[in-house]
């Protein structure tokens, strides 16, 4: 049974930052991409980050280059997502994912398996 738990989303003004951690289990999770998405009220999910099994290979959203930053450690079966320069638009649900693959995914329907999100509020 894979899980996947993500934690470190808070309330931050517009300018901070905010790290956020997925511990994931229940499968070798080192041998598969992961990725990062979000859901704000009324919208539907989006693509925010990928990453490939090993972290040599990281892919973004437009919109959020040159700010967030993807990141794993298999050692410690955590996925990461460092968040800097948040804006009031970056609030949502934020939400792991991984991919029975070992290449990484902008596509929600590539995506195997679902952590039950964080919400990070930004305000302005």
């Amino acid at each position: 049974q894979v899980q996947l738990v993500e934690s470190g989303g808070g309330v931050v003004q517009a300018g901070g930052s905010l790290r956020l951690s997925c511990a994931h289990s229940g499968r070798s999770s080192g041998n598969y991409a992961m990725g990062w998405f979000r859901q704000a009220p009324g919208k539907e999910r989006e693509f925010v980050a990928a990453i490939n099994w090993i972290g040599l290979s990281t892919d973004y959203a437009d919109f959020v280059k040159g700010r967030f930053t993807i990141s794993r450690d298999n050692a410690r079966n955590t996925l990461y997502l460092q968040m800097a320069s948040l804006k009031p638009e970056d609030t949502a649900v934020y939400y792991c994912a991984q991919r029975s693959r070992t290449s990484g995914s902008s596509r929600f329907a590539d995506y195997d398996y679902w952590g039950q999100g964080t919400q990070v509020t930004v305000s302005s």
